[in-house]
């Protein structure tokens, strides 16, 4: 399974005046604009790092997503959420011959944590033996900054101003999130139940 960004976070989304203003950072001076490079990128790593921990994708954008076989013909749940629309779905062959499959054939169920993919009949069409399907959809919690959870805002900007202020130490643990941070969005991670334990 290949899970892939198709568009990026737009610019115009980022906060980065808000960012500017949590780190207290002057303003005024004729080079007020000269961290503004380093700051996106900042935020825009503080975003992905709590995508990846909550599997909810903060800032609307498009993925495509492949995988080999079907968890279940009666409905695919999709690998992060919210899912807002299922632009298309096409089946690969062993050849690598693609057939794109009518929308009328599948339908998107609509979940906070778990969206599903399901047929509109009994089963998704089969994938072809040594082939693999191919899903296009829309995710995100909102276009703009301002649609975001109060509390999902706060942790991006709290990571963000931790990535900056650590940014020349090479000492920290791999995964390191500061407490405030996970405490945050602890709320927001998925719960998956697998053979009688979470995961």
């Amino acid at each position: 399974m290949m899970l892939i960004e198709e568009t990026a976070v737009p610019e115009a989304a980022l906060p980065l005046p808000e960012f500017k203003a949590h780190l207290r950072l002057g303003t005024g001076f004729s080079d007020d604009g000269i961290q503004d490079a380093v700051l996106d990128g900042f935020l825009r790593a503080a975003i992905a790092a709590i995508e990846a921990r909550t599997g909810k994708i903060l800032i609307a954008r498009d993925f495509s997503w492949s995988l080999s076989s079907w968890r279940d013909r009666g409905g695919q749940p999709l690998p992060v959420a919210p899912v807002t629309a299922v632009t298309a779905l096409a089946l690969r062959d062993r050849a690598d011959q693609t057939e794109a499959i009518d929308p009328a054939l599948y339908r998107l169920e609509v979940d906070a944590q778990r969206p599903v993919l399901r047929p509109t009949g009994t089963m998704l069409p089969a994938i072809p033996p040594g082939g693999g399907a191919e899903i296009a959809f829309r995710a995100g919690m909102g276009s703009t900054w301002g649609d975001l959870p109060a509390d999902l805002a706060q942790a991006v900007l709290l990571l963000a101003a931790h990535y900056y202020e650590y940014r020349n130490d090479t000492g920290l643990d791999g995964g390191c999130m500061p407490f405030g941070v996970t405490s945050l969005i602890d709320r927001y991670r998925t719960v998956r139940i697998l053979a009688g334990g979470r995961a």
